[in-house]
């Protein structure tokens, strides 16, 4: 691969000519002979340097965009090729949304790694959009998000179904209902929900418009645990997967809510970029596949 590219990303990452040189194990003349004559043969200046700092300008974003997407698939590639003589093995980036990577993930890493020692995951936590970002500009192999997700550019497979509960603290007034909780009383209640984005505040959305509530009192958190933790301390309900209330559910700190027309039930989804795909993912898409404990989701007390 173009050595210009590789120089280019890391000064561009480092903002620094030194501190590029370092990660790259070159001098400093060398890396910045590399940039001016990676500059030179773009045909424009990419980087506005100062005594200070080195940061791109306009020209520079886009050429580091598409540099950052030309290195994915170079390695892409690399892989794919070293695969036609080799068993599963190699670098394996994975990306999850937040319910998926926390709360189902560790346990098929775990498998992944025990049965394939010789495969080397790594993975990326974020919502939905930035997941799928990322594996439209090869930053990453695979993702797995939740809900129904719709993208022209990505290989989208529907793989698993997740259920989903609104759940309060087991003090709560609605808890101690015995009978359906009046839709009233819930949109009087304070929710609290996921940032924009994520597939959880996607689903909590299209909830609200099934049961017919518009809620006034919204509380937005960026991750579900501390959802989790607010609404034990009573400060609200919230709709989450199952499979993130699980231990809170069996330790009665959490209790699912008696909701007509619920659970609210959404899809698990691989998206993946490229039909061509290494050993290593094909195994992780494989187990994802087959992995009973995504077919089976524990039942649970209400």
């Amino acid at each position: 691969m173009d050595q210009h590219l590789q120089v280019f990303i890391a000064v561009a990452e480092k903002q620094n000519f030194s501190r590029a040189a370092v990660e790259l194990h070159m001098t400093q003349p060398a890396v910045s002979q590399y940039i001016r004559t990676f500059e030179d043969n773009i045909g424009v200046r990419l980087l506005e340097r100062t005594n200070k700092y080195v940061r791109l300008n306009k020209a520079g974003e886009i050429v580091y965009h598409h540099a950052k997407e030309i290195v994915g698939l170079y390695t892409k590639m690399q892989n794919l090729v070293d695969d036609l003589a080799n068993k599963a093995s190699g670098p394996l980036s994975i990306g999850a949304s937040y319910t998926f990577g926390e709360y189902v993930l560790p346990r098929i890493i775990a498998n992944l790694v025990k049965n394939y020692p010789d495969i080397q995951p790594t993975v990326t936590i974020g919502n939905t959009n930035d997941i799928a970002g990322l594996v439209s500009m090869h930053q990453i192999d695979v993702g797995i998000v939740e809900g129904h997700f719709k993208e022209k550019q990505l290989s989208v497979e529907e793989f698993a179904e997740d259920s989903m509960v609104v759940v309060a603290s087991s003090n709560h007034a609605l808890a101690q209902k015995k009978d359906n909780v009046n839709l009233r009383n819930l949109e009087q209640e304070t929710w609290i929900v996921r940032e924009k984005g994520s597939g959880t505040r996607e689903a909590t959305e299209k909830m609200f418009h099934r049961i017919g509530i518009s809620p006034v009192k919204l509380m937005n958190f960026g991750s579900t645990q501390p959802i989790k933790e607010v609404v034990e301390a009573g400060l609200g309900i919230t709709l989450l997967s199952q499979w993130a209330v699980q231990k809170e559910l069996r330790n009665g700190d959490l209790k699912i809510l008696d909701i007509k027309a619920l659970p609210f039930t959404r899809q698990f989804s691989i998206l993946t970029k490229t039909p061509f795909q290494t050993k290593a993912l094909e195994v992780f898409i494989d187990l994802l596949r087959n992995n009973k404990m995504l077919t089976t989701i524990k039942s649970v007390k209400r």
